[in-house]
């Protein structure tokens, strides 16, 4: 996933140069990922692991400043000494409410985690995500969690295998080509009105079938590496493993 916010225009160089002095001056750097119309915004520490031997710190969904404050929080009570560990209640964090660490599945920190692997390189370093309750403390695992939070606060302990925010029975476009052919999915759509089109790259009209995302990603993971597709955006690739090209789908109307 592409590092945005306050941080876009800082070339990869200069940022990891103040990385390092933060690291050295802070003990940790805070990087910040706003929001878009379909993704969530981020937080995560870059620095935890080298200098106090735990785990780096990410979090979803908060207002950006308070998400700062919060990793800020977090990681001066590590630097208390204080070891934070997965499925324990935490209420030393926000104010009147709980919180909750899980540990990231490392099949997922590569799609966060962009400058702390640039800064760590061939370095492997474990991750936790804070969770945070809905307005009556409710966990996002928990019945009659409020639904407007759930797809801003992805559980990154879980999914690997299906990264997508929207529901796993949501519904999209695919072809009768990849349904009853197996023809791979070689071009994604990702239309201004949310929907998702897969396809093969040689449909008519009446070849557009209907799915359920997950049935698509059960067949081919490979479509969890355009997870990120932005609203008016289309993807497109050679064959099933190959590097995805990514254009706004203006550039087609305005050709």
């Amino acid at each position: 996933m592409t590092e945005k916010s306050e941080h876009n225009c800082i070339n990869t160089d200069d940022l990891l140069e103040k990385t390092k002095i933060n690291i050295d001056k802070f003990g940790l750097q805070v990087i910040t990922v706003a929001a878009t119309n379909y993704l969530p915004s981020f937080t995560y520490s870059i620095g935890l692991t080298q200098r106090y031997h735990h785990p780096e710190i990410i979090c979803f969904g908060l207002p950006t400043d308070l998400a700062r404050e919060i990793t800020n929080v977090v990681a001066d009570l590590i630097k208390d000494g204080e070891v934070f560990t997965p499925g324990e209640i935490y209420c030393n964090i926000f104010y009147e409410s709980k919180a909750m660490f899980i540990a990231v599945d490392k099949r997922n920190i590569d799609d966060y985690f962009g400058t702390g692997i640039n800064y760590y390189q061939d370095k492997q370093f474990d991750a936790l995500q804070l969770i945070w309750t809905d307005s009556n403390d409710r966990f996002p695992w928990e019945e009659n969690f409020e639904e407007k939070y759930v797809y801003i606060q992805p559980l990154l302990d879980r999914n690997a295998e299906f990264k997508f925010y929207e529901p796993k029975n949501l519904t999209t476009f695919t072809t009768r080509q990849w349904f009853e052919e197996k023809e791979p999915i070689l071009h994604v759509v990702h239309d201004h009105d949310g929907d998702w089109q897969f396809l093969t790259g040689d449909q008519m009209p009446e070849d557009i079938k209907i799915v359920a995302l997950e049935e698509l990603t059960k067949k081919d993971i490979t479509l969890n590496e355009i997870f990120d597709l932005e609203y008016g955006e289309k993807a497109e690739r050679d064959t099933i493993g190959g590097k995805w090209t990514r254009n706004r789908i203006e550039d087609d109307e305005e050709e």
